[in-house]
């Protein structure tokens, strides 16, 4: 018989089934379309969520129907203790899959924790093959560990998604060797249109590589690439190259066209509720829990808040205080 489970919708009719939970804003690169080159000022751990409070924040939340939680950060493994936390984030009913982003830099010494703990998608950013282009997106030469920490995760078993930011004059011949990566590999290579989100406002006064332009590259080396059919509630449009193992998808991060299916909401380190990417926070979760909120009271803010949900990112936008200008660090990757 199945599990009669809650699941909570917004106003535009979406299910809110996925958060994704940002357990630290520091990271051990300085991607320069996440961060300035100095850094950003990170926040004082105690402004930070607690393991525990992000433990009660994701029970209260599945029990409205939030079934998958993807960690993020910063660079999650940056945070100490955090296979601990996930053996307890496991473990709380009702959440069904734990999924992790992270830069691959420290995670190869984790893989079998992650594997005992359940973890089966792993998402590893990596924008160059090449290690000076690597370098010079990141401004760290870490190429090396983020390489063979790809290639150990693909032999212990785990669905490994390479997400790519395409971004004019910085990677754009990279996006054929990664795309061949799918050759050989069941791997999901994953390229996003660039976004504002680095610290520092834009600085691109218009997006050159659309997803459209991005699939017209990859048309003139592999013009046999055939669409496939979208998962439900997907961020990327998803293609194969016939006879190849792995996938390719397309995610029109700044085009934002996947938004009348979106069913994610995100929790900063900081415990800020954002319904959206776009938007620059709805619920300061972490002071409610710190003024001594009940569960039930919490859940009933987190029922409003969906109910005053923005459609999509054109109108998240809109809806700021201020103009897009936070690191992508600090609001969960």
């Amino acid at each position: 018989m199945p599990i009669d489970r809650p699941q909570i919708y917004d106003n535009h009719g979406r299910p809110i089934q996925y958060m994704r939970l940002a357990v630290t804003d520091r990271c051990n690169l300085r991607c320069f379309y996440c961060m300035p080159e100095e850094g950003i000022a990170y926040l004082p751990k105690k402004q930070l969520l607690t393991y525990e409070e992000m433990l009660r924040i994701t029970s209260v939340l599945a029990g409205l129907g939030v079934r998958k939680v993807r960690i993020t950060g910063g660079e999650p493994f940056v945070r100490h203790q955090l296979p601990n936390f996930l053996y307890q984030l496991a473990a709380i009913e009702g959440i069904d899959e734990i999924a992790i982003t992270t830069n691959g830099v420290l995670t190869q010494k984790y893989i079998p924790d992650l594997k005992k703990i359940g973890v089966k998608t792993i998402n590893l950013s990596l924008d160059s093959l090449d290690r000076q282009r690597f370098y010079e997106i990141t401004r760290r030469d870490e190429f090396p560990k983020v390489e063979a920490c790809l290639y150990e995760l693909l032999d212990a078993g785990f669905e490994v998604k390479l997400n790519a930011v395409v971004m004019e004059g910085r990677n754009i011949e990279d996006l054929i060797p990664l795309a061949r990566l799918t050759d050989k590999y069941p791997v999901s290579v994953r390229f996003i249109e660039e976004m504002p989100f680095n610290g520092e406002g834009s600085h691109y006064p218009t997006l050159h590589w659309t997803y459209r332009r991005i699939l017209e590259h990859l048309q003139t080396e592999f013009p046999d690439i055939q669409k496939q059919i979208d998962p439900l509630n997907s961020t990327a449009y998803h293609y194969q190259i016939p006879g190849f193992l792995g996938n390719i998808g397309i995610i029109a991060a700044f085009s934002r066209t996947f938004c009348g299916t979106c069913n994610r909401i995100r929790m900063t380190a900081q415990g800020t509720l954002k319904t959206c990417l776009y938007d620059d926070g709805v619920l300061n979760v972490r002071d409610l829990i710190r003024s001594g909120i009940s569960d039930e009271a919490l859940q009933q803010e987190f029922i409003h808040v969906f109910q005053k949900r923005p459609k999509d990112g054109y109108e998240a936008e809109n809806n700021r205080q201020s103009l897009v200008h936070e690191s992508m660090t600090t609001i969960g990757g």
